[in-house]
């Protein structure tokens, strides 16, 4: 009985996976390497048009500026 169910969940699971399902999993925590990727990725600035760092830009209103932007 017991060994029935476990062959049925193994080809449950089998079946998911071939169709393309993918099975819950805790989400991975972020690398330094990658925060500090993130950190040196370009932006535009709103109002000028200048590419600056997300590290040195200000967001307002959901929109990245460039210090000289935010600050007039």
């Amino acid at each position: 009985m017991i060994l029935k169910l476990l062959i049925f969940a193994i080809a449950g699971v089998l079946i998911y996976k071939f169709f393309g399902g993918k099975l819950p999993s805790m989400p991975k925590p972020k690398s330094k390497a990658q925060k500090k990727l993130d950190e040196d990725t370009l932006v535009e600035c709103s109002k000028c048009g200048t590419y600056v760092t997300i590290k040195e830009s200000i967001m307002i209103n959901g929109k990245y500026y460039c210090d000289e932007c935010a600050n007039s």
